[in-house]
Parts: structure tokens; sequence; C-alpha cells
């Protein structure tokens, strides 16, 4: 297989030059090449690529800002490759990761794989706490790449596998964002394909996002999901509600706090310490291990407040999506 890397890029020079660098380390001789899709930024980073020319197989295209999904489905169709390795460029690559990809498609070939993240020592002990967060099975119950009893995994698009077979089948990404991921991952079932998660085809994603952001980022993933659920019903699952049920849980034990008993309270202060424990393992930091806490409460009342919103507009009001919430659709 020939292999393309397909980046799209919005304002990140700096993050690119990183990822470019962590590739010009591959150990394996595998070959590939790099498609850097600039989506109308006004932070270019052209000059960042001419460091590289004469390391890897890159190419670059500039174009109109019109979302990650077009600019993916854009650096797709331009590519060279019969399989894309589609990667966000706030990513770090390691050294054997093609290597991983390659063994792992040939022992078991499917069209679409996904893979999990990670953090290096060099991250913020805040994008260790959102990375804690994102990927622990306590919080997320590994459906982003933690774990291998994932059935039909959905793959994440910072890390995500696809064959040119299937993108031409499928035409690619659609215009919802955040969404557009599991979108895809669901219509390439429906049309036949396959896909898996390649756990050792890991990447250490950067995450450069404050607070606030983060509360943003999440709160329009629980925005997104009533909506796929409404397209692809026969996907919707109970597990999408636990973050807006832990959120009404925790008002409800509050108020229970007053007039009957603690004991939903202590439900709760008892998952939060095993939080704590296991961040606390992993990262091997009380520092951290608090910030997951603070990571956990903003990823499930931003997702879980999201949520409902979208339950409401989307399921009962029976509003269109793209008038519902057009903050989540690029018009291309």
């Amino acid at each position: 297989m020939y292999f393309s890397f397909i980046i799209p890029v919005y304002n990140r020079p700096d993050e690119i030059d990183e990822l470019l660098e962590s590739m010009a380390r591959f150990t394996s001789s595998i070959p590939f090449e790099v498609v850097i899709v600039e989506d109308g930024s006004t932070q270019p980073c052209q000059d960042i690529i001419e460091k590289y020319k004469s390391i890897l197989s890159i190419s670059y295209y500039y174009k109109p800002n019109s979302g990650p999904g077009d600019s993916r489905n854009y650096g797709m169709q331009k590519a060279k490759g019969d399989y894309f390795i589609i990667l966000d460029s706030d990513c770090i690559i390691p050294e054997n990761y093609l290597t991983q990809v390659k063994n792992s498609l040939e022992e078991e070939y499917v069209d679409c794989f996904g893979g999990p993240d990670a953090a290096l020592d060099s991250f913020s002990d805040i994008q260790k706490a959102i990375n804690f967060t994102m990927t622990s099975f306590l919080t997320t119950g590994g459906i982003r790449g933690g774990s291998e009893k994932v059935t039909q995994f959905q793959p994440r698009s910072f890390n995500m596998g696809l064959s040119k077979k299937a993108f031409e089948a499928s035409n690619g990404f659609g215009n919802i964002h955040p969404g557009e991921d599991p979108d895809l991952s669901i219509r390439l079932w429906n049309l036949g394909f396959k896909t898996k998660l390649i756990k050792t085809a890991f990447v250490y994603h950067k995450r450069r996002i404050s607070w606030e952001k983060f509360q943003i980022q999440v709160n329009k993933f629980g925005k997104a999901r009533p909506i796929l659920n409404s397209w692809y019903p026969e996907h919707a699952k109970v597990t999408f509600w636990f973050p807006s049920l832990f959120l009404l849980g925790f008002v409800f034990s509050v108020l229970f706090s007053f007039f009957i008993s603690y004991l939903f309270l202590f439900l709760y202060a008892l998952y939060f310490s095993l939080l704590f424990i296991s961040s606390l393992i992993t990262n091997k930091s009380v520092k951290i291990a608090l910030y997951s806490l603070s990571a956990t409460v903003i990823q499930f009342y931003g997702y879980g407040k999201g949520f409902l919103l979208s339950y409401y507009k989307i399921s009962l009001a029976k509003q269109k999506p793209q008038e519902a919430f057009p903050e989540l659709f690029f018009k291309k």
C-alpha cells in the first residue's frame, strides 16, 4: 500500500512544524506522502513546509475556508495514495506509527481504522488532564480507543485511516462538525465496509485548548449526538445519555440530601475518588489528578447540557438540524 497523510490546518503553523518533524523521524522505509490542506488560514504554514520538502514527499494546497471535513475530502481528492491517513494538525506521531498501521492492515485488512491518543511528558498539566478525561474508560467507556472490547469502532478524525475505495464509495466527510467522523463511520457500515481499532497506532494529541475552549468543544459534541441519532436511529445507544443523566442525577442528589439521605452524593464522591486515583496512577501527579476532576466536570456538564438542548430541539421540537444549530454546519 502507498499511504497518503491528509492534514487540514487552520492558523496553526507551529503545530505543522512539530507534526512534520515527528514524521521526518519515522523509522520504517514504508513509502508515503504528506498532503497539507490550508483551510483559508490567515497565518499560513507554507514557509514551514519548505523546511521539509527535501526530507518528505509533501504537497501543499491553499483553499477558502470550508471546515475540516471538506478540507480532508479535498486532500484525499489530490492525494496519490490508495490508503489515506487523516490526522489533526495538533498531533505528534511516534516513530513506528506507520509500521504498526501496515502490520495491522496486512494481518486483518479493513477499509477504515482508528487509533487512540496519548500524552507526552512535555505536555502541560491541563493537556494531560484533558487527555486523561477524554480517553479514560471511567469517563468515556473506551469509545475513543481506550478499550480493545469496542465493537464496530467509530474512528475519530484526529487519527483515522480510510481506503481510496471507501472514500470514493462514501464521498468522504459530510459538512457537520463535530460529528463528521461517526457520521462517516456509520455510512461506511451501511455500505458494507468494516472498521476497526488499531490500538498500537496511537498519536500524541496535544489539544491546545483552555478550560473555556474545552467546554465549548464538548458542548458541541453533545449537540451533535442527537442529530446523528436522528439520522441513524439504529445506531443510537443509551450510553450517549450518560453525561446528561450524570448531570441531572447530581442535581437530584443535592436536593435528595436536604430531605432524605446523602447516599447518592456519597456515590458521586466515590466515583470522583476512583477517578482521582486512576489519574494519579496514570499521570503520577496529584496536580494532574485534581485537574482531571475539573476536566471531567467540564466534560460532563458541557456535553450533557448540549445533548439535552439538542434532544429537545431535534427529537421533541422536530427542528431541522441546520436551523437549530447552524454553528455545527459548514457551507461548502
